[in-house]
């Protein structure tokens, strides 16, 4: 085993508090093997709280370079991620007055996915994605792109071979930062003086209250509230000023903030106010989460058993790292789930980590017919049942594991 068991907050530095919530020791969620052989390391998944500036984490870091260097997770395979993207695009142009004097700034910018709108519009951009895989995706279609991890450093050099960002765009990519000081500085430094930071994140209230832990995995070592982004953020510099509430990853937010303190928005308030509501900064919501947690591991169990014992088959679609996290913590094996479909060229003919179940193409589906479809990325529930809508042909079913068991 190798990483840093953490005992100490990875924002403020207070000394934190017991585990929550303990999923077991399973190998990181992306660590896809290759259908023969492979060697496979798992460690220990468990979230604690720091009770001075709430930030909620996980415990034990494995180092960036075993998760994100041969990244299988590519954004353009999700048709309503791309949507997403572009409407973002279209309408930071006209909200930040962008144009061809402008330069935009992506960190983790993946395969290109939301750049490419900044380059069909003729706005100068630049990526910033560690992974090679996906980097190279990335230029392939013409966005500019540096493979490196951001950070202090990196900021200082972008800035020395560019210019300050009028927009720095972080989408997804605060949860993965080990050392998340270093990564908000990094911004802090690179950002113009009137430049706008825009950050999207799995809202921790939505966590909680959709029971959605399989969106802890070790990619993810931070899980974050308004309450512990604006604390973090406020000790570099970065004053928040607006907070929209986002349907993606099951529940997001998207933060806007400056370098210069700027009136609340209405939406920044609502925000506020919901996680005052909520009580976050009181032990009892993460107590809570941790029996709800267990409810549906025994639903998922109690649901594949009795489907076996009807002599009912139930296959899997969409190798998520966070399905990753639901199978190894539930104990589900092929046995119970003889393959899982996926659309991603680059996870196909490959096992999932941990219960090494065989991903194939969609097409597997229509060949073998199953009674139900467990829909892993159960945030995208609307998607994949309109992209499988043939499974209805022959009585197929649709099942969704969170936040209880349903099938439809």
């Amino acid at each position: 085993m190798t990483g840093l068991s953490r005992t100490e907050c990875r924002s403020c530095g207070a000394a934190l508090e017991a585990p929550f919530l303990d999923l077991g020791a399973m190998p990181p969620s992306n660590a896809y093997l290759p259908m023969e052989g492979g060697v496979e390391q798992s460690f220990p998944l468990r979230l604690r709280r720091c009770p001075a500036c709430l930030l909620v984490q996980i415990d034990h870091d494995v180092p960036p370079d075993i998760l994100f260097s041969d990244y299988a997770y590519f954004s353009s395979y999700s048709d309503s991620w791309l949507a997403h993207a572009q409407r973002f695009a279209e309408a930071a142009v006209g909200r930040f007055g962008l144009d061809a004097h402008s330069f935009v700034v992506e960190l983790a910018s993946n395969d290109g996915y939301l750049l490419r709108n900044f380059v069909a519009a003729g706005i100068p951009c630049l990526g910033v994605e560690p992974s090679d895989t996906v980097a190279a995706a990335a230029r392939a279609i013409g966005v500019p792109t540096e493979e490196m991890f951001f950070g202090r450093n990196t900021a200082a050099d972008i800035l020395a071979r560019y210019r300050p960002a009028d927009l720095i765009v972080a989408n997804n990519v605060l949860a993965h930062v080990p050392d998340l000081n270093d990564f908000v500085a990094g911004i802090a430094l690179l950002l113009g003086k009137e430049g706008v930071l825009s950050v999207e994140f799995p809202h921790l209230a939505t966590m909680l209250e959709k029971v959605a832990f399989d969106t802890v995995y070790h990619e993810h070592y931070s899980y974050f509230s308004l309450l512990a982004v604006e604390r973090c953020f406020e000790r570099h510099g970065l004053f928040l000023f607006d907070a929209e509430r986002l349907s993606t990853h099951g529940g997001s937010l998207r933060l806007s903030a400056g370098k210069t303190p700027r009136p609340a928005t209405p939406g920044l308030q609502s925000v506020r106010d919901e996680e005052a509501v909520l009580r976050l900064d009181t032990p009892e919501p993460y107590r809570a989460f941790a029996d709800k947690v267990g409810a549906v591991r025994t639903g998922l169990l109690a649901f594949l058993t009795e489907a076996k014992g009807a002599g009912r088959r139930v296959v899997g679609y969409g190798a998520a790292a966070k399905g990753n996290t639901l199978l190894n913590y539930c104990g589900v094996s092929e046995a119970d789930l003889p393959f899982v479909a996926d659309r991603n060229p680059h996870k196909q003919n490959k096992r999932l980590p941990g219960s090494h179940i065989p991903i194939v193409v969609p097409e597997r589906i229509a060949e073998a017919r199953p009674d139900y479809v467990l829909i892993l990325p159960w945030n995208l529930e609307a998607e994949v049942t309109a992209q499988l809508a043939f499974v209805r042909g022959w009585g197929g079913r649709f099942v969704t594991p969170i936040p209880r068991l349903r099938v439809k």
